[in-house]
């Protein structure tokens, strides 16, 4: 029997990994959609209170994408894809706001969120927020992503070339390529 070599995993891992992506590229849905974005304020992770309106459209393209710090399953997954996203576009990352809306406001403080950052390597484009119920409620519900309750909560990311410009909503689990390239697209188009 041939012994395995340290840090490779079996072919039959790697064909069940590939099985599993291409499933997962398949269910990703993407549209263009134009929002209204409420009048709210949400605390930023620094503490800061902000007015989300200016801070979507401070002139830089968007991402964004709702969270909650304890949950185990979607929020893990998209957080370590914007991980890679922002490691990719290396010193391009400066060019792009990255938010995080936090739909577990009760639980998720500014030094909750500042741990969570911390947890994926956010750099200092990326910023995470919380705020009143209320406040993540209007969020939620002004981009189409609140589900009734955290736990029902379906993986989506949003993206926005510039205020004023549609939103490309990518809903599903896409990669930290495939994002890297629905961004350059983005910015590309006229």
């Amino acid at each position: 029997m041939k012994p395995r070599t340290q840090g490779r995993l079996p072919s039959a891992l790697l064909c069940a990994a590939a099985f599993v992506a291409v499933a997962a590229a398949a269910n990703v849905l993407r549209s263009t959609v134009s929002y209204e974005t409420p009048a709210v304020t949400m605390v930023r992770e620094d503490g800061m209170s902000i007015s989300l309106l200016r801070e979507l459209d401070d002139g830089r393209p968007v991402l964004l994408n709702f969270i909650f710090t304890t949950c185990s399953s979607i929020c893990p997954l998209t957080s370590r894809t914007l991980e890679e996203f922002q490691h990719k576009l290396g010193a391009g990352a400066a060019k792009v706001h990255m938010m995080s809306i936090s739909i577990d406001p009760e639980q998720d403080t500014p030094a909750r969120l500042s741990a969570y950052a911390r947890k994926f390597h956010a750099g200092p484009e990326w910023q995470y927020y919380t705020g009143t119920i209320a406040a993540s409620l209007a969020a939620q519900k002004a981009f189409d992503v609140y589900r009734g309750e955290k736990m029902s909560h379906t993986p989506v990311t949003l993206m926005r070339a510039a205020p004023g410009k549609p939103w490309l909503r990518i809903e599903g689990f896409v990669t930290p390529d495939e994002l890297v390239d629905d961004y350059q697209k983005l910015l590309a188009s006229p």
